[in-house]
């Protein structure tokens, strides 16, 4: 079993990353009132039972809300029903709400906590690798149909439980999503590991072993950036890599058409290309993360379905511009994250770059 303190100005809490992690649960619930579960569907029907032992006889009395699974439980309707759901369950400022699912599941039940009464106590349970990195730090949002995360909350958990063994029944898609997090970690942090690993790391060869020391390894950079900059004022960008026309695929595609993860590389190699034209980047790095992605089976090509005018719609709404300024997580070198603003016509030649290299579009 593996722990990670993260210290933030709003509190400090523990992310226990190992099998049986779910243990933890009785010890944490010790003096709450109430105590809810917010609960991705598929997570429910796969791990439910796993969950309700881990929180103890004394706890039958648990009110439990499934929603959708992905992200199409991030909407405003949903949120509506989780206060609904809080209110009616009884829960007070002294109760605790569970978050069970996903990254997805994680950010509605995390923003139903904050927004409850003001901001009640909720625990992270996440049963995806993708979520190794939206369970930590506090960041909680639904979408709106014009752009994702656009409404929420900075509230942290007063726990993460990671228990790995909900991790081995994730199919081969949702493992793909989840690395690209991990991998992100590695380039905002390390210049020393980041080809070495895009080199080497095969998705369907990698174990148990291997896989936990990864996800460990991302939850410390998250945490070491989030006990810096708890609200995203300075180097908490720096976790935006890739995010800024990833999440614009990601909505062109309409939530669900591509997973989180797989838009995040698209946009990854994308931010790298901006580099390369913006910051004196040189392109070993963004062929290696290339060829990593396409060895590994991420669907680079996806986001050629939508024309750059529409994706430059999307990231005009992206948290990150101000006063129409577009700014972006470039990586003059791996492990040296620099933010900076960049215009539409810069944008433009990196998308008209990014088709090239994939192949669908003529030099």
């Amino acid at each position: 079993m593996e722990t990670v303190r993260v210290d933030t100005q709003d509190r400090s809490y523990d992310v226990t990353v190992g099998p049986d992690a779910l243990q933890g649960l009785e010890r944490l619930l010790a003096d709450a009132d109430r105590v809810a579960v917010i609960a991705d569907e598929k997570v429910t029907a796969l791990h439910g039972e796993h969950l309700r032992a881990a929180l103890g006889g004394n706890r039958k009395d648990v009110a439990w809300l499934d929603v959708p699974a992905g992200e199409s439980c991030k909407t405003l309707e949903w949120f509506g029903r989780s206060q609904q759901f809080l209110l009616d369950a009884g829960c007070t400022r002294r109760s605790v709400l569970i978050a069970f699912g996903g990254g997805a599941c994680g950010d509605l039940a995390g923003y139903a906590a904050a927004a409850y009464m003001r901001g009640i106590r909720f625990i992270q349970c996440p049963s995806t690798i993708l979520a190794h990195d939206s369970s930590v730090g506090g960041k909680t949002a639904i979408n709106l149909p014009g752009g994702k995360n656009m409404t929420g909350a900075f509230h942290q958990p007063i726990a993460v439980l990671y228990d790995t063994n909900l991790l081995r029944t994730l199919p081969e898609g949702e493992v793909r999503s989840g690395m690209a997090e991990a991998v992100k970690h590695v380039l905002i942090s390390s210049r020393e590991d980041a080809l070495e690993l895009l080199r080497t790391l095969e998705l369907d060869e990698m174990g148990e072993e291997e896989l936990i020391r990864l996800i460990v390894r991302g939850i410390r950079v998250k945490a070491e950036i989030v006990g810096r900059d708890e609200r995203e004022g300075s180097v908490r960008k720096f976790l935006n890599f890739g995010h800024t026309y990833g999440h614009a695929v990601e909505a062109a595609a309409g939530y669900g058409g591509i997973t989180h993860g797989e838009a995040v590389m698209i946009g990854m190699v994308y931010a790298l290309i901006l580099s390369e034209q913006q910051a004196g980047a040189g392109r070993e790095l963004t062929d290696a993360l290339q060829a990593f992605a396409e060895r590994n089976g991420y669907p680079l090509k996806k986001f050629a379905d939508h024309p750059f005018e529409k994706l430059l719609g999307y990231m005009k709404k992206d948290k990150k511009a101000s006063f129409g300024d577009l700014h972006f997580v470039l990586l003059p070198e791996a492990g040296a994250p620099d933010v900076r603003s960049v215009t539409e016509e810069d944008c433009k030649k990196a998308d008209k770059e990014l088709r090239i290299r994939m192949g669908v579009e003529a030099e």
